[in-house]
């Protein structure tokens, strides 16, 4: 099966919001042994949206639509659809009824222009949509599909996951295409693909090699007539991965690191703090993104100004002899983050986050200390010239590496 997604509205296409329903959605087909041929994006035009989608519909199997389901007029998505097939709408009482309700168990009647949501045509089923206002549209004429979601996230991946998979899965039996990726750090790109070399040359799994901003990626994809089979495939070759690339794999899948790190944290039973400056809290905020990091993360400072670096503990003799950004400073701040907050790790972080030089330094020169009660401490320093945003999650990226190298080693040393 053949299927093509398509992206609607004007605001994707302004850049004024970041299209992930189609990232999700291209993520999932794999998975239900559906070939993904194409992706676009179109805008709030009647002209363009039917000739998008029947462009679409030609050429594959499944259409699978997100946005355009509201009640405004550039709403336009069921127009299209109607014009593509010759169809006329009409309104369905049922769904009308309990549009009105969800308005009525809110306080405030429903506007007239909701109706709209309450259309039907002959080739067409709704498709719950608890989460909104918006019915899905289950279009189905002539041995081909269009699927219409609602532009939201939440709403649109509620319905995929409970309404729109389960049927493709009922309807497609035929062979599945399983991934699995591998997430490493602190080796390049083509130092990975060299260590794996005798791998590469599978047909089935393949292997992908691929550098993104928490390190290099290592996707084995197999295809087989189940996923239990395809999972089979992939294992013995994810084995020898693993024990070619050894501690460098950090993570597989959905694993972040910073969920990655906290799990480690949390088995060793270790505490750990912060002190940031150029960074301004978002290492903090990183690892507080994962639910449960009160078990292990006492607490994080944010020190912007220097006398509030000498004020939390860091000697000024290093700040008047080294200078602010600097590895010793870094190490300085990250055994004040420990010994202040009464952790077991501290972490220390300062730099140059631009757009100006500082203390003679060039923008994205960065300083990460990692200072243990276990082991000696550990400083990286480098220059990464880029953007203010992109030099501050680079930093975060090589501090969360840092903790996880220290974790290791108090992992290490248990074992003993």
């Amino acid at each position: 099966m053949k299927a093509e997604i398509l992206s609607i509205g004007t605001e994707i296409l302004l850049g004024e919001i970041v299209d992930t329903n189609a990232q999700y959605l291209a993520s999932r087909l794999p998975a239900l042994g559906i070939d993904l041929y194409f992706k676009a994006v179109v805008g709030d035009n009647m002209e363009r949206l039917t000739e998008t989608i029947g462009r679409a519909r030609e050429r594959s199997d499944i259409v699978i639509c997100t946005g355009g389901l509201g009640p405004t007029e550039d709403d336009l998505t069921r127009e299209a659809i109607c014009a593509v097939l010759g169809e006329e709408p009409l309104v369905d009482h049922e769904l009308e009824a309990t549009l009105r309700g969800f308005f009525v168990r809110r306080g405030y009647a429903m506007p007239e222009r909701n109706v709209k949501q309450c259309w039907l045509i002959p080739s067409c089923r709704a498709i719950p949509n608890p989460r909104g206002t918006a019915p899905g549209w289950w279009v189905e004429r002539d041995g081909k599909i269009i699927v219409a979601m609602p532009g939201p996230p939440s709403e649109m991946t509620r319905m995929w996951e409970n309404e729109v998979a389960p049927e493709l899965v009922r309807r497609h039996a035929g062979s599945v295409l399983i991934t699995r990726t591998l997430k490493t750090t602190g080796i390049g790109e083509g130092n990975v693909d060299e260590m794996v070399s005798p791998l590469l040359k599978t047909r089935n799994p393949s292997i992908g090699i691929y550098a993104r901003a928490d390190g290099v990626q290592l996707r084995i994809a197999a295809k087989a007539p189940t996923e239990a089979q395809a999972r089979d495939l992939i294992a013995p070759v994810e084995d020898e991965a693993r024990r070619i690339l050894g501690p460098a794999v950090w993570g597989a899948d959905e694993d972040t690191f910073e969920s990655v790190v906290g799990d480690m944290a949390r088995v060793a039973g270790v505490t750990i703090a912060t002190m940031e400056s150029c960074t301004g809290g978002l290492l903090a905020s990183t690892l507080t993104d994962v639910p449960g990091a009160s078990v292990y993360f006492r607490g994080g400072l944010v020190s912007y100004q220097t006398e509030l670096k000498v004020g939390w503990g860091v000697p000024a003799s290093v700040v008047e002899e080294f200078g602010v950004i600097s590895p010793e400073c870094a190490r300085a701040m990250a055994q004040a983050a420990r010994e202040r907050l009464e952790a077991s790790v501290g972490v220390g972080i300062t730099g140059v986050a631009g757009p100006d030089e500082q203390e003679g330094k060039p923008v994205g020169t960065v300083h990460v200390a990692v200072d243990a009660i276990w082991a000696a401490p550990q400083v990286m320093s480098y220059v990464f010239p880029s953007g203010r945003t992109a030099i501050k999650r680079r930093a975060v990226t090589v501090a969360l590496g840092l903790l996880r190298q220290s974790l290791l080693g108090h992992r290490n040393e248990a074992l003993v």
